[in-house]
Order: C-alpha cells, then structure tokens, then sequence
C-alpha cells in the first residue's frame, strides 16, 4: 500500500462525506458520490490492497467525526466504504449493468440491515423500528423548526397535521424509498466512474451503450401482480405490494430516461439543450411519470427499434 493512495482516498472521501455535511445546498451532491475513491481505489489496486487503503481511510474518517462530534458520520463511511469496494468487485465479474447495479444495491442493503440489527439489538428495538423512530424524529425536528420560526396558533396545528400525514405516508413506502435511494447513489457512483477511470487509465466494464438499455421484459408480471394486489383487503400485502410497485415504476423510469438518452443522442442535441431538458424533467414530475409509462410500454412499441434478439442480455 502505497502514501500516495491511501491519502488520495482519503482525501477525496473527506471532501464528500464532510462537504455533505457542510455545504449548503451541494452537499447531498456531494455526499452521493462519496463511495467513488473507495470505488476506485479498489478497482485501481485490487481488492486485497484496496481493503488496506479504505480500512486507514475509515479509521481517519472515524477519527475526525468522533474530534468533531459527528459520530452519525462514521456510519455513513463504512456504508459508502461498503458500497465502492462491492461496485469495484463486481466490476470484475463481466456483469451487465444491470446486475451490477442490482447486485450493489441488494448486496449494500443486506449490509445496512445487519448494521442495524445489531444496533437494535443493543437497543431492544427491531431494526424497522429503529427506522421508524428515526423518521418520526426528523419529522419532530421540522416541526419544532417551524415553531422556531414563529408559526402558531391555527397555522402551527394545521402544520403538525400535514407533518402526521407525511410521516404515516412515509413510514408506508419508506422500504421503496430506500431501495430506490440506494440504487440512484449506485447508479450515479458506476456512471460518474466511467470517465474518472479512462482519465487515470484504470479498466472500465464495457457495459455497451447505455442509451440502448431496456429493462428485463419479465418484471411486467410483477407490476401487474403487485397493481392488483393492491385491491386485496389484507393491510400486510397491500403494503408489500405498494412498496414493490414504486420500485419497478422507478425501474420502468430508468428505461424511458434511456429512450430520452437514446433520442438526444440521435438528433445530436447540443449539452445545453440536454442540461435544460433534464432540469425540467426534475422539476415537472409529470414528466417522470411519462418516461416511466415510455419505459414500460417500449416492451411492445420498441420505440428505438433496438431490442435485443432472443437469447442475448436484455438488461
């Protein structure tokens, strides 16, 4: 293990994981890419030496947050550490991109889920209360936020409703949230890594084009299953099957965002058109929907002419 890696690592994953958590409005930006140096570290090394170079960078990290009192951070280190070192062994493999952003996203959140079993444990709680109370305290902290600022009265009750509706409403969907929040953190880290790793001569998969992606043609069936489920009068299963909705709607979106990609590319629009078309879309979530039901529907119109023949990778 050379100097020059570990404190390469090092700093550039202090620069996300701190820079989350200091600058304004950049900052979840930031911290989204913070399993990147341990991503390629890991791929530029290897595993074994990629492990001794993230596991210094960890106790660094870990000893910065515990002198500035930002313990929460150090869980965050070892989940994004987690998370490049998985992405970069699983670069290895020959995947497509879609197992790999699959497998990473299933595989991290195992990981996540054991840390807080653990934690729970220790607690007496279960880990999806661990959750719950989490989500509910964050919620508390917004509301005293606004009283901070001056709400009462009517104002302030009406506040603490629509605060008690978002929390059930989130509780109900949070498993989708945080599948859907681990993949975008992993598809951006695998995106973001393409030219990073050409820059410094590091091997990249060949994923093929990524503007002629499509989604595997058999998670038809679990949307139709889950969007009937949903009529079921059992509770458990309609929040099973409202969870598993909003993940494959979030699958079905990546593919019409490729179809957007595929046009863009096509037509040879220019980057400053592209930049106002994606911000747009951002901020007009009827748009989202409508590259969704793209998404889904391209499994019969094929609006790019491209799929694939029977028996090759589709996904």
């Amino acid at each position: 293990m050379k100097v020059a890696d570990a404190a390469g690592c090092f700093g550039a994953s202090s620069v996300f994981l701190f820079g989350s958590a200091l600058v304004p409005f950049l900052g979840p930006a930031l911290g989204i890419l913070t399993p990147l140096p341990f991503l390629f570290y890991g791929s530029k090394l290897g595993i074994q030496e990629g492990l001794k170079v993230s596991a210094v960078t960890i106790g660094l990290l870990a000893f910065i947050s515990y002198l500035t009192g930002s313990l929460q951070l150090i869980f965050l280190a070892v989940e994004f550490c987690c998370l490049g070192l998985i992405i970069s062994l699983l670069y290895t493999k020959g995947f497509t991109i879609g197992y790999t952003i699959s497998w990473s996203t299933v595989l991290v959140l195992l990981l996540g889920l054991t840390a807080l079993t653990f934690i729970g444990l220790s607690r007496g709680v279960s880990p999806f209360e661990l959750i719950q109370m989490h989500i509910r305290e964050s919620l508390n902290e917004a509301a005293l936020l606004y009283e901070q600022w001056g709400v009462e009265g009517s104002q302030g009750l009406e506040i603490q409703g629509h605060l008690r509706t978002v929390t059930n409403a989130v509780l109900r969907v949070y498993l989708s949230l945080l599948v859907i929040g681990t993949g975008f953190v992993v598809w951006c880290n695998v995106l973001v890594s393409k030219p990073l790793f050409r820059l410094a001569g590091v091997d990249y998969p060949d994923f093929g084009p990524l503007d002629r992606w499509h989604s595997p043609e058999r998670l038809v069936w679990g949307l139709i299953g889950s969007g009937f489920s949903l009529f079921l009068p059992v509770g458990f299963i309609q929040l099973i099957a409202i969870n598993v909705l909003i993940v494959l709607m979030a699958v079905y979106l990546f593919h019409g965002l490729s179809i957007l990609v595929f046009f863009l590319n096509k037509l040879q629009i220019p980057v400053w058109v592209r930049a106002g078309i994606y911000f747009l879309i951002i901020f007009q979530q009827v748009l989202l929907i409508v590259l969704a039901l793209a998404g889904l529907f391209d499994q019969w119109i094929d609006f790019r002419r491209i799929h694939t023949k029977k028996g090759e990778p589709n996904h």
